[in-house]
């Protein structure tokens, strides 16, 4: 009897961890179909809204997978559900795919276009959308062979890079009966704490003056260009004047056609975030004041339009406790010498006082609660007031690298990317069958996100009421 209690023992912990190295296996054996996949949508990098053909092969890849796929979800037409299984829970996994303007580059350890001020995959999004494609696969394949009960389902979210798809998708209650939501991105580092981001609300503010010559007959104009300035102008002077966390930026996206002809018409496109999204609403209203005030003094008529807007990510601790140990058991990212010569030329190009060092792409950060969010703003934000969410940041770039560099872009292109999307997919897999497998987890999740929300919590998106910017970056 007693050798039967031992027996039955060693199967209730050494199944599930069979069943964890059986998967593990599996993407293993399929690392170079997947990277293949991520370097087509790498050479071909499609911005936001635009990303037609990156989306139709991730589509494609998991209808044959099985997958039931809805393309063109929430009125764009790069978006998409695919689902397998029913019933709950109902776990998703999100994909990005778009790419950023302006920093095309060759998988190469300097600076080297491939097409001058051309698009690239400068935040990694090719690896993103494919890792995520993989463990869905990985998890269905898993949930078929084991009878798992439960809904699946990859959510491929169009333009993250100020495009805001994600706030679409949620505004239209695709993510509503969701349990848990899981994602990743790319980065230079191994980490899987439950962390905050910057809210943002990003802005183009359009000024209509009246056309002259410059130099004949300026006094009949009124400049457009003059309204844009003038109001840059108040807003730098706004910085002295704003919680510390703020960060504001702008470019002036229009200008004017030449200098002798008074400009007509001009275009800044102005981002204003801050940790929490409450604030961030109280500084656009300012931001707006300076707008109008401007055109008030030049004499110009203006017109503002809200491009994107996205909460502070919501940490949910309970799921990325799960993410964390399960990117412990994966292990980081170790170099072959080819890839460690490569990663040691890509550190000789970083700022003066940036230190890093090739081995660090195998460390793990350790685990921390950050409730106060820095660095960048993603949509993802959204989502994370509605669905309890956890992420994680695997290193697919060189350590030290920044986000949206052509060093970002280079890495994401060699096998260094590769591994690191491995990683991702590998982690993303393993949280997926710990949810299913213990439907408790997804109970106490909920009741953080309840807790963190706070009562009387009424999801109002920023953007307001606005469709999709869909030729935002046309």
């Amino acid at each position: 009897m007693k050798n039967i209690y031992l027996i039955l023992i060693f199967l209730i912990i050494a199944v599930p961890s069979f069943a964890q190295e059986e998967v593990l296996k599996k993407l293993d054996s399929k690392a170079d179909f997947y990277g293949d996949l991520a370097m087509k949508i790498w050479s071909n990098p499609e911005l936001g809204y635009l990303e037609t053909e990156s989306s139709a092969l991730l589509q494609q890849t998991l209808k044959d997978a099985g997958f039931v796929v809805k393309a063109g979800v929430a009125g764009v037409p790069t978006a998409f559900v695919a689902e397998y299984g029913s019933g709950k829970p109902v776990i998703g996994i999100m994909a990005e795919f778009d790419a950023l303007p302006g920093v095309s580059q060759k998988a190469v350890p300097f600076r080297d276009p491939v097409i001058e001020g051309g698009a690239g995959h400068a935040c990694g999004h090719h690896l993103f959308g494919t890792a995520s494609t993989a463990a869905g696969i990985t998890v269905m394949e898993w949930m078929k062979d084991n009878n798992i009960k439960g809904t699946l389902r990859v959510y491929g979210t169009p333009a993250e890079e100020g495009g805001g798809g994600k706030v679409y998708m949620a505004k239209a209650g695709l993510m509503d009966d969701v349990d848990a939501m899981l994602h990743w991105h790319p980065g230079s580092d191994n980490e899987a704490g439950a962390t905050s981001s910057l809210a943002n609300i990003s802005t183009k503010f359009r000024f209509y003056g009246v056309a002259s010559h410059a130099a004949a007959a300026p006094e009949r104009g009124k400049s457009a260009l003059d309204g844009v300035e003038a109001m840059n102008f108040m807003v730098n002077l706004m910085r002295e004047h704003v919680p510390m966390e703020t960060r504001m930026h702008y470019v002036i996206t229009r200008g004017g056609e030449a200098p002798n002809v008074v400009p007509a018409f001009a275009e800044s496109y102005h981002y204003v975030r801050h940790p929490d999204a409450r604030v961030v609403k109280e500084i656009f209203q300012r931001m707006i004041k300076t707008a109008e005030g401007a055109a008030l003094g030049t004499q110009t008529r203006m017109e503002y339009e809200i491009i994107n807007g996205v909460y502070n990510l919501l940490p949910n601790e309970n799921l990325s406790q799960v993410m964390f140990k399960n990117l412990s058991k994966v292990g980081g990212v170790n170099y072959t010498a080819d890839e460690k010569k490569f990663a040691e030329e890509i550190i000789k190009t970083f700022p003066e006082g940036v230190i890093a060092s090739p081995a660090d792409a195998a460390i793990i950060t350790p685990f921390e609660v950050n409730e106060k969010g820095a660095g960048g703003s993603t949509d993802v934000g959204d989502v994370s007031w509605l669905v309890p969410t956890a992420g994680l940041g695997t290193a697919t770039w060189v350590p030290g690298t920044s986000a949206h560099t052509w060093q970002a872009v280079a890495a994401g292109g060699t096998s260094i990317g590769k591994k690191g999307m491995m990683v991702a997919a590998k982690t993303l897999t393993l949280t997926a069958m710990d949810i299913f497998k213990d439907p408790s987890l997804t109970v106490k999740a909920k009741a953080e996100l309840d807790r963190r929300r706070g009562a009387g919590f009424k999801y109002e998106a920023l953007t307001g009421d606005r469709k999709p910017p869909l030729d935002y970056r046309k």
